[in-house]
Order: structure tokens, then C-alpha cells, then sequence
């Protein structure tokens, strides 16, 4: 039963959280569509508290954004999920139904997609991707629609790499594994999607050669990366974390509100803004 008195609510949960750029780029949307009786908060969830959060959900909740680490765990406490979420067995989307119902999506599957065709990258022959986590695999998912030869994936450990062959084999994506140690060879890529978490490609960046593709690094704090900024300094094309981030809350904000007319360059300037304000 949705809320009687107009007021209706979002948030992003996970853990850490402090972080999140969620509660930006969702106000300023609401602010931007005239929602004023919307409101989007952050909550500091872990895998353990999360059943107990969703349950405590009233009428008034209008969906959910979820980050790590509770993309898989969110999985057994919804009653429907979609193909995209499915494939990655990921959901960073959940929407609350006037009748009760917790829908689950993936959102940064699109939002790579969307944020790669923004700066003229439809379609490509090859590309590398750096780590394997979990956005690591919905880079693999986001590959599978765009690129028409292999993926080599440069992990650390055997485990790790037969993860992503793992997900290789699911989403029809052709996976090569590569040691890390390898990682400098992604200059020959048309493009590289790097996953990996803050600091891990510094010692690759400083060892960098001369680049040729487009770098999308999917990290926004601090910005640039060392890798991103090394890219950038061969004069080659580099897609942030920020771009990422706007596209994926984009759709986010218009599953949750049902309204599709927000502007796409007010939430990557409040994002930029706002990071600028962390001094990042």
C-alpha cells in the first residue's frame, strides 16, 4: 500500500556508505521534477542487517539502490528479478510496488553501455578488463552486448580468474585470462574497463606505456585515478567513474519515480560538484 500523505522515499544502502554520491544526484533530480514530497537517505546496512531493513518497509518506500556488499545478498528477499540482474546474479535496483512487491534490477549494466555510446564507443573488437569483482562482471555482461571478439581479464589469483571465465562461459563472452602481472600489455586494447579498487593500478600506471583505445575507469573518489590520469596524458580517451555513476542513477530515479524527463548533464554536474566540494 503506497503512503496516504504524498510523502514517498528512497535510499541507498551498503557498507561502507559514507561515500555515496546516490543521495546527490537523487535530490537533485526530485528537486529538478518538482517531487517535493520525495526524499532520498543513505543507510549504513550490512549483509547481516539487511533482512531486517527490508522488513521494516512501509508504504511510503519507493525503491532502493544497493552497493556492496549487498548486491547478491539482497537477491532471496525480493520476489522477482529481471534478465539483466539475473545474468550477474547482481541487483543494485529494487523497486517497491504500490502493492507490496520488491522488484529487483541492475542498473550498471545499462549504465556502462549507455555511458560507452555517450563518448562514441558502440560497438568494439576487443577489450581488457582490469580486476574481478563483482562490477567486473557486469562489465563482462555489459561486453557481451558490444563487443564481437575476446575479453582478456587480468586478475591476481587462479581462483579469481576462474570466476571470470565462469562468467565468460554464462554470458557468451569469450574470456582470456591473463596474471597481473601481464596488465601492462591493455595499451594494445581498443578498450580497458578497470574494476578494481582505489590504489590497485598505481604501481600500473606509474609503468605505463603509450596507450591507443579508451580507458573506463568505473572509480570517481579521488579522481582522476593514477591510471586515469596517466591515460589521459598520452592524449587518449578516458571515461570516469562519475559517467558511470549518473547513467546507472539516471534509470535508477526513473524506475523509482515513473517520470523520464531528467536531465542527464544536472546529475553529472551535481556529481562533479559535489566531489569538488570533497576536494577530490
Amino acid at each position: 500500500m503506497a503512503s496516504t500523505d504524498g510523502h514517498r522515499r528512497a535510499a541507498v544502502l551498503g557498507s561502507p556508505i559514507a561515500h555515496s554520491l546516490s543521495p546527490v544526484l537523487h535530490r537533485a533530480a526530485y528537486a529538478e521534477l518538482g517531487l517535493d514530497g520525495w526524499s532520498y537517505d543513505r543507510f549504513e546496512i550490512d549483509e547481516q542487517a539487511l533482512p531486517g531493513f527490508v522488513a521494516g518497509l512501509d508504504g511510503s518506500w519507493a525503491g532502493l539502490s544497493l552497493t556492496m556488499p549487498l548486491k547478491r545478498a539482497i537477491i532471496p528477499l525480493l520476489d522477482e528479478i529481471s534478465e539483466t540482474a539475473s545474468s550477474v546474479e547482481a541487483v543494485n535496483t529494487v523497486v517497491l510496488t504500490e502493492d507490496g512487491r520488491r522488484l529487483g534490477d541492475n542498473t550498471d549494466i545499462p549504465g556502462m553501455i549507455a555511458a560507452l555510446r555517450e563518448r562514441g564507443v558502440e560497438k568494439t573488437e576487443s577489450a581488457a578488463v582490469l580486476g574481478a569483482g563483482a562490477t567486473a562482471s557486469s562489465a563482462l555482461a555489459a561486453l557481451s552486448r558490444i563487443c564481437t571478439g575476446p575479453v582478456t581479464a587480468y586478475v591476481r589469483s587462479r581462483a579469481r580468474g576462474n570466476e571470470m571465465r565462469g562468467w565468460g562461459d554464462r554470458l557468451g563472452v569469450d574470456v582470456r585470462i591473463a596474471d597481473w602481472a601481464e596488465a601492462g600489455d591493455i595499451v594494445s586494447a581498443p578498450l580497458v574497463i578497470a574494476t578494481t579498487p582505489a590504489g590497485a593500478t598505481d604501481e600500473l600506471a606509474a609503468s605505463l606505456a603509450a596507450p591507443s583505445g579508451v580507458l573506463f575507469d568505473v572509480l570517481y573518489d579521488p579522481w582522476p585515478t593514477s591510471l586515469a590520469a596517466a591515460w589521459s596524458s598520452k592524449c587518449c580517451p578516458v571515461i570516469s567513474g562519475i559517467d558511470l555513476l549518473v547513467h546507472q542513477a539516471l534509470l535508477q530515479i526513473q524506475k523509482f519515480t515513473g517520470k523520464s524527463d531528467i536531465s542527464l548533464s544536472l546529475l553529472r554536474e551535481s556529481g562533479w560538484a559535489a566531489l569538488a566540494a570533497r576536494g577530490s
